[in-house]
């Protein structure tokens, strides 16, 4: 049977454990120590004098939901060097204790993985969760206590920005693109310190980046020769920028795809059975009097009288006498809505008039109507108006959006619907700038799939020969990293994880609750990965 010192420390050497008292919450170890001596802190010399002992308590991990506190003998020792300013020193046991500390090394490092991954608020709930009472700011303070990582000398290294505070103040973060992590963070994206930072690490080779000219600059100064590698989703996000500006200046050309105006459809037209029905079914009026209706019928036919219909149904003997004179509820909302005269009617094709011009207002067209003799109130006029407003229209059918083509360009032809690839022919027939367009694109597309950077002067000499000035501005921004574009077309890395890490840390500053401070920040990034 192992010994008991070997399950509950097994990092510590020379520890006895002498009890262990089992609470209903608590676990408490009795311990001590073996060492026959210790080392003075002061000048390193050994003594095995002992001065005297006392006892520590510390506090563990918790055991089965127990919380557990050692109880350790520390023994005091007296240094034999007569030259060395410490006359007696307690001992510490390697793995276990330190200085001031009420936590095991084993605590302290649970405590510090728990900030690393949720910082300190979180973290401080995540610990009394298994029992260890302790603050927010310990956490953090836990987290910046830990030791940097040993610096890397990455061979491939990935370099965006962050925002620490978005639209004011930025960061540098550099990731090796090979192993996938973190290698630091830099306070500022200037150029000088990026240089810097290359300028201590001659084995880089290749620097993935974005096309900031601050890190262009910056790669250039500090590692001239390593090969720089423009990323490529940076690059079609540049040329779809683009795309869609050319669109925008061709808009006329995407009337094309515009149906005639005798084409024009109708929302929601009327069926056939809402035609026939004036009140169809679902209205609450329609529905009261087809109920009633029928209870009336149901009453005279089991013979009835209508006096004695109209005391069990508690109707005026006018209704019962419309409803029984009435075979099909139907005719009554013929008789009472649709042959209703109105001092309206004759004024209405005026209305209707003024309405195919564009004159929505009730106010106005009232004014204009009483003068010719309407006698009518104004609420008439405006409810005749709200019915029209309403009710069921004709539209004409609006050309695609300039982003709506430039998505028809830029994505795959295969990938697009019968529809779309129709209406995209029509526009490209309609305009040749377009089309010039939309065969650039595609070959830049291909040129970026199958990795043909040697093509790309030959494609920037085509766009220069075409009038489309938005892919003229992009052809001169890649001609003067044309290196860099070329080498992101033809190799195989990319800022891809460069990227999801600039996402980590949004997560990693919105943990923090606005404590994130540079140094915390940078501890976390590089050690929670």
């Amino acid at each position: 049977m192992p010994r008991l010192e070997g399950l509950l420390f097994p990092s510590v050497v020379d520890v006895a454990v002498l009890s262990v008292d089992v609470g209903f919450d608590s676990v408490e170890v009795r311990i001590k120590s073996l060492a026959a001596g210790c080392s003075c802190p002061g000048c390193g010399g050994w003594s095995t004098w002992v001065h005297s002992s006392y006892l520590r308590f510390l506090a563990d991990g918790p055991i089965g939901g127990r919380r557990v506190r050692l109880s350790l003998r520390v023994r005091r020792f007296v240094c034999g060097d007569p030259s060395c300013g410490r006359r007696t020193f307690a001992e510490q046991i390697e793995g276990l204790t330190r200085r001031h500390g009420r936590w095991t090394e084993r605590l302290r490092a649970t405590l510090a993985s728990v900030g690393l991954a949720l910082a300190g608020r979180a973290g401080a709930r995540l610990a009394a969760v298994f029992g260890v009472s302790v603050s927010r700011s310990t956490v953090l303070r836990l987290v910046e206590e830990l030791p940097d990582p040993a610096p890397p000398a990455p061979r491939v290294v990935g370099v965006d920005e962050y925002a620490t505070r978005k639209g004011r103040v930025y960061g540098t973060v550099l990731v090796d693109a090979e192993t996938r992590r973190p290698v630091d963070l830099l306070p500022d994206r200037e150029a000088s310190s990026l240089a810097a930072w290359l300028a201590e690490r001659p084995g880089v080779e290749i620097v993935c980046r974005d096309r900031a000219p601050f890190f262009a600059e910056g790669a250039s100064t500090g590692a001239p020769q390593a090969v720089q590698v423009a990323d490529r989703w940076h690059l079609w996000h540049n040329l779809s920028e683009a795309a869609e500006r050319a669109v925008a200046r061709h808009r006329q050309c995407l009337r094309a795809v515009t149906p005639s105006p005798g084409s024009e459809v109708e929302i929601n037209p009327p069926s056939a059975k809402d035609v026939a029905e004036p009140w169809p079914r679902g209205y609450r009026f329609a529905d009261r009097t087809r109920t009633r209706h029928a209870a009336v019928h149901a009453l005279l036919a089991a013979g009835h009288s209508r006096r004695a219909v109209q005391r069990q149904l508690g109707m005026t003997w006018r209704t019962v006498k419309l409803l029984a004179d009435t075979a099909n509820p139907e005719d009554l909302f013929h008789d009472q809505w649709q042959n209703r005269t109105s001092v309206l009617d004759d004024y209405k094709p005026y209305l209707d008039d003024r309405w195919s011009e564009g004159c929505t207002n009730a106010w106005k067209v009232w004014e204009e109507i009483v003068p010719l003799g309407y006698k009518g109130s104004y609420q008439r006029v405006s409810a005749y108006l709200r019915r029209k407003r309403t009710s069921p229209r004709p539209v004409a059918a609006q050309p695609p959006s300039p982003r709506t083509v430039a998505g028809w360009i830029l994505r795959r032809p295969t990938a697009l619907s019968e529809s779309e690839q129709f209406q995209l022919k029509t526009v490209l027939a309609h305009c040749p700038e377009l089309d010039a367009l939309t065969r650039h694109v595609r070959s830049f597309a291909t040129m970026l799939t199958e990795r043909q950077g040697e093509r790309l002067p030959e494609w920037l000499d085509a766009v220069r020969q075409d009038d489309l000035p938005s892919l003229h501005t992009l052809a001169a921004g890649i001609d003067r990293d044309r290196a860099a574009v070329i080498a992101g077309l033809t190799l195989p890395w990319n800022s891809g994880v460069v990227e999801g890490h600039v996402n980590r840390i949004k997560m990693l500053k919105r943990q923090m609750f606005g404590r994130a401070g540079f140094a915390l920040l940078r501890k976390r990034v590089l050690l929670a990965s």
